[in-house]
């Protein structure tokens, strides 16, 4: 006879079952996140963040790592370990002035040796970079090879579209790389004119359709163009509008880079066809052979520069322990210009122990970012800071994109990395340490330029909502690491 009372029993008990076995399932895959979390070197407060999330909520923690978590390509990191970036076609390095703890501690973590023979022209302006852009890329005669993270859509992007297009079309063999992320919109159709006319699109790691080859939180932050393998331009500069153009935009963000030509640029170039390489699956061969060694060889000025491509793509941390070494030697001053001041514990104390001990540290970031999570965040570091003796200057009206830190009279970092745990820990980043002095006090001049339309933060007032403040930026302090 039937009875619907035993099979709803019996359905209970299967449901329950599978319940159980999802829920031990969960708890052993979690563990398995936990170990490989720990065997990551990760900053503290981002593993802390990690573990938090997958320990008090697993249903969120565990997928949400799986998509955003990892760190560290391991294959490739251990393939680049092996092949350390040099001098194309076998070059050998140009024996380096520089000797440096820094000099040491940044080739130690997987960097190249520092490079003489090199000619440096800072970009202290939109303008001029575009300005600079658009006279390279009209005058390379071979190779045009650009990784951006933003290609806007707008005047800007579309100019520079058009204009790679154009060049491609003349027989110049134009590469441009886009991350999938950043150039959500833009690398599609929007960038068809310049495969029509010959050239070639790259996307970063596509977040859609999801590959096993990484994270989908691992991006491409590097901003690098290379002309004819001899000449390059690195900083923050992304493609679009709020960054650069050819004539002076309202509300464009203040930034920073450099022009370079000579055996630096070259090493650029590497960086960018191994990027190319993993995100286009084609053979580094191909490019490399169409490298010419006669620029290379020729001494372009007295700069003595030293590339550092950092994150997921290199076994160790060579911006972050630079930066770290560089604090630490440092003798009578440090800048930072940063828009985001997210540092971990052992950055944010060698900067108090520096500031305590009579060192002159000046940080220069804006006083609104465009992200509220971050102005939030770094409230806390902030303070801190000042308590030691520090200096912060708050750049505005307007957004302050530049990044650069300048110790003494001696070294000094430009690039695309911000002082944040994101940059320092997980995207794929490209730095340039300068040594030579007259381009470092070039630097320090344009620093204290810049701290001229800067101003300290205004003393805190009461308010009514402080409570709620103060859990805003605490709750911002908890989720910066996985921003």
């Amino acid at each position: 006879m039937f009875n619907p009372q035993r099979y709803f029993s019996e359905d209970l008990a299967a449901s329950s079952l599978i319940a159980q076995l999802f829920a031990i399932g969960g708890f052993i895959l979690a563990l398995v996140l936990v170990a490989r979390l720990m065997s990551e070197k990760r900053a503290p407060a981002n593993t802390f963040a990690w573990l938090l999330i997958i320990v008090l909520v697993p249903w969120v923690g565990v997928p949400l790592y799986l998509l955003l978590g990892g760190r560290k390509l391991r294959k490739l990191a251990e393939r680049k370990s092996r092949l350390r970036p040099t001098l194309p076609g076998g070059t050998r390095h140009p024996q380096p002035f520089a000797h440096s703890p820094t000099t040491q501690a940044v080739i130690a973590a997987g960097a190249t040796p520092p490079v003489p023979g090199n000619r440096l022209r800072l970009l202290t302006s939109g303008e001029e970079a575009y300005a600079a852009l658009e006279e390279q890329i009209r005058a390379a005669r071979e190779n045009i090879h650009i990784t951006a993270f933003i290609l806007g859509r707008d005047d800007t992007g579309a100019r520079l579209v058009k204009l790679l297009a154009e060049r491609a079309r003349a027989g110049v063999r134009v590469r441009l790389l886009l991350d999938a992320v950043g150039s959500m919109f833009s690398a599609g159709m929007y960038v068809n004119p310049i495969r029509r006319a010959g050239g070639e699109v790259g996307v970063f790691m596509p977040v859609l359709p999801f590959t096993s080859r990484g994270s989908a939180n691992l991006r491409n932050h590097r901003k690098i163009a290379v002309f004819d393998h001899c000449t390059a331009m690195v900083g923050g500069h992304n493609l679009a509008r709020e960054y650069m153009g050819p004539v002076r935009h309202a509300k464009r963000w203040q930034d920073f880079g450099a022009l370079l030509s000579g055996p630096a640029a070259a090493l650029l170039n590497e960086v960018f066809i191994a990027d190319w390489c993993f995100a286009t699956r084609q053979s580094d061969e191909i490019l490399h052979a169409e490298i010419s060694l006669d620029c290379i060889n020729e001494v372009q000025g007295a700069s003595e520069l030293q590339v550092v491509a950092s994150g997921p793509d290199v076994p160790g941390d060579p911006l972050y322990e630079g930066i770290v070494s560089m604090i630490q030697e440092a003798n009578r001053s440090i800048w930072i210009v940063t828009p985001y001041f997210i540092p971990d514990d052992v950055l944010l104390r060698s900067l108090i122990v520096k500031a305590r001990s009579g060192k002159k540290v000046t940080l220069i970031t804006p006083r609104s970012s465009n992200h509220p999570v971050a102005d939030f965040a770094r409230r806390h570091y902030m303070r801190e800071l000042m308590r030691a003796g520090a200096r912060v200057l708050l750049f505005g009206p307007g957004m302050l994109h530049s990044k650069a830190m300048i110790v003494d009279d001696t070294i000094a970092l430009l690039g695309s990395p911000n002082f944040d745990l994101r940059s320092l820990f997980v995207n794929f980043e490209i730095g340039v340490l300068v040594h030579s002095s007259p381009d470092v006090l070039a630097m320090k001049r344009w620093a204290a330029e810049l701290a001229q339309h800067c101003s300290p933060p205004k003393p805190g007032r009461r308010r009514r909502n402080r409570i709620i403040g103060n859990l805003v930026e605490d709750v911002s302090r908890l989720l910066a690491p996985l921003l």
